[in-house]
């Protein structure tokens, strides 16, 4: 997608009120102090700002300047739409709309006309009630917000308020920003498009997302997916609370999803998640900074234990592993340092530490590990500036990652500065620095093992339900698994007595009998299942029961199953999201997942590869491998169990909710025991 008009305009007409402390005038000093040589005021007055001159309409521009490059404008929401008209008349190909009065006051109308008008004359634009963009390689600062320096962090906001903030830490740190952009109403340009430009922006190293809403969920993973095959992309998405979402609604006018369900949605299409705005812009840091964090190998370098110690305790935490150092690398540390300093990981080179040891030790353990953390905690009368070389220049030669948390020092804010040139990034503790550590890596182990496509496709085969009901009886249902590969027992369906007698015959003694009747959900609870009948005479009298149960109303017959040996019990289940449609859920069965919630989620549909992660998730994992003489289940079959079921909404996308409850799961195989599915 080419927005090269919107991101690199060699000129901007700005429109709105001129006047003092007015919108379009702040607009236009902005634009002017980031160094945009070429910007216009367009009001009714026309009213000069600076060096932009004022013009009260776009014909007024000098014939040599051509059209202008990008529409600025902060003009009232009911001039919008014939500014859009004007800027169309005369070539203007891209617009910033940060007017509001649209979709986010009831106003969906106004919204649609300026989407209307700008697709008559080929203008992409971002907004309505947005807080604009910045290109800093353009020299385009076209926001109220705060303008960042240079650097390869993209960042797109649905909030401007957000944005701001994510930029004002960067003003703060020094570490610089390529791009922003906040979308606001989503009137043209969303998330969707400015991910796939981002894509293919060389300028931009990594790309920052902050969410309120996913509302075409499907779409941003695969959108999602084709950028982290490139780039990383670090998300918070707020809302993680019914609370949250409820604020969320209140602020966009459309519904978070459950946190759950969004967080297996990021997580399955490559994407990194963190939780707060400091986390975003401490991952943004690190993957703009840092070379690739291959390993979960860390050795952590420090000169006071303490933070050395709480270093490590939240590195292991997060999954980073903190191994001894091995007997070889203690001995060429020992060649260095004195008798006293630690050398078991992390290494403390004690308060004497110096810049050269500090360089030494850094080299010296990043032969057996995959990234390194140093600490320096100096006095106010000592320098910081050695550490800093020598830590810049162990990374160098070593060519591995190496975060730094630099505190006190006579020359510390020129230590910090000097670090940050040569590409080293700084933390306020060795714990955020572990965690960004511990996301790299993450993003590099899925980039490596990710599927091919994280929503694989299935060609639908039609309606289940035909439109006439909204629910499958059982033996119905029980058919429509054994045709698309999911393991069912042995079953008869029997609408009257003999017949039930001699299936039950046929599938051999004993056997269990259910009720089969759309007016019975919970069969259990009305006596419709009967176990362990034991001959025919069993089989006939539990018949007789079931057709009186509820007067007999709806009865249809019972389906007749062998008793099946008991296994580990396991539920898996289909429901459609309203962002990201149909999902798969697994978890072990009975009070696991009644009380402990013990359950993941995926979007559907997903492969045997996906549904083995799933089955790995859940916190009794370990039982399903066996623990303490007991038996591992099969698991193999378990995974293609769960990614046959997960296709059925793909296969026929009327089906809306389905449960398996229970699966049980045997060493050598698996088996559907019960089964509801909804239209």
């Amino acid at each position: 997608m080419d927005l090269k008009p919107m991101f690199y305009p060699e000129s901007v007409a700005v429109f709105g009120s001129a006047g003092e402390r007015k919108l379009a005038n702040v607009l236009i000093n902005r634009l002017l102090d980031g160094g945009m040589e070429r910007v216009y005021a367009i009001n009714p007055k026309g009213e000069s700002v600076r060096s932009a001159k004022g013009y009260t309409s776009l014909n007024d521009l000098p014939a040599q300047d051509g059209p202008a490059g990008l529409a600025v404008i902060a003009a009232p929401a009911k001039t919008v739409n014939g500014i859009l008209e004007d800027c169309g008349k005369t070539g203007v190909k891209a617009a910033v709309i940060i007017s509001s009065g649209f979709s986010e006051t009831g106003n969906i109308k106004g919204e649609h006309e300026l989407t209307q008008t700008a697709r008559r004359y080929g203008i992409r634009f971002i907004g309505p009630n947005c807080a604009g963009m910045i290109c800093t390689h353009a020299k385009l600062v076209a926001t109220l917000e705060t303008a960042p320096p240079t650097g390869g962090i993209s960042l797109i906001s649905q909030s401007g308020a957000m944005g701001g903030s994510f930029m004002a830490l960067s003003a703060d740190d020094g570490m610089g920003i390529a791009k922003f952009a906040s979308y606001g109403n989503g009137g043209d340009l969303t998330v969707l498009e400015l991910l796939r430009y981002l894509k293919e922006d060389p300028e931009t190293l990594v790309v920052a997302l902050y969410l309120e809403t996913v509302p075409n969920g499907r779409e941003f993973m695969r959108a999602v997916e084709e950028v982290v095959g490139v780039k990383p992309v670090v998300i918070v998405k707020s809302g993680r609370t019914d609370t949250g979402q409820r604020a969320a609604l209140s602020h966009t006018g459309s519904m978070a999803g459950a946190d759950a369900v969004c967080d297996a949605a990021l997580r399955q299409c490559g994407a990194i998640r963190v939780d707060t705005l400091h986390d975003l812009f401490d991952a943004c840091k690190g993957f703009a900074t840092l070379p690739p964090v291959k390993g979960k190998r860390l050795s952590v370098i420090t000169n006071s234990g303490g933070p050395g110690v709480m270093t490590v305790d939240r590195a292991e935490t997060i999954g980073l592993l903190i191994q001894e150092t091995s007997e070889a690398v203690k001995a060429s540390l020992g060649a260095f340092l004195p008798s006293y300093a630690g050398t078991r990981n992390p290494i403390d080179l004690t308060v004497e530490g110096t810049g050269e040891q500090y360089e030494k030790a850094t080299e010296t353990s990043l032969a057996e590990c995959d990234a390194a953390i140093a600490l320096y905690v100096g006095t106010p009368y000592l320098k910081a500036m050695p550490v800093a070389r020598g830590l810049a220049d162990a990374a160098k030669k070593s060519g591995k990652p190496v975060a730094a948390v630099m505190q006190v020092g006579a020359d510390i804010a020129d230590s910090l500065t000097y670090l940050r040139e040569e590409g080293i990034p700084c933390y306020e503790s060795g714990e955020r620095a572990a965690s960004v550590l511990a996301v790299m890596a993450a993003y590099e182990s899925r980039r490596a093992n990710r599927s091919e496509n994280c929503l694989e496709s299935a060609t639908p085969i039609g309606d289940v339900f035909g439109g006439k009901k909204n629910s499958l009886l059982e033996p119905e249902a029980m058919k429509l698994l054994g045709e698309n590969g999911i393991p069912v027992p042995k079953f008869a369906f029997a609408e009257d007595e003999k017949s039930a007698a001699q299936a039950a015959g046929d599938i051999g003694y004993p056997v269990v009998v259910k009720v089969v009747s759309p007016r019975i959900i919970h069969k259990s609870d009305c006596g419709g299942v009967a176990l362990d009948l034991k001959n025919e005479d069993e089989v006939r009298a539990a018949f007789e029961r079931m057709k009186k149960i509820n007067g007999g109303e709806g009865f249809k017959g019972v389906v007749i199953y062998p008793m099946l040996k008991m296994g580990k019990e396991a539920i898996i289940g289909l429901s459609r999201d309203p962002s990201f449609g149909p999902l798969v859920a697994f978890g072990m069965g009975g009070v696991y997942t009644e009380v402990l919630r013990d359950i993941t989620f995926r979007v559907a549909p997903v492969s045997k590869k996906e549904a083995l992660e799933m089955i790995g998730e859940i916190k009794m994992f370990p039982l399903l491998r066996g623990v303490r003489g007991d038996a591992a289940i099969d698991i193999d079959s378990l995974s293609e169990t769960i990614a046959a079921f997960s296709r059925l909404p793909l296969l026929y996308p009327d089906i809306a909710e389905a449960d398996l409850n229970p699966v049980f799961l045997y060493e050598k195989g698996v088996l559907a025991a019960d089964v509801r599915i909804l239209g």
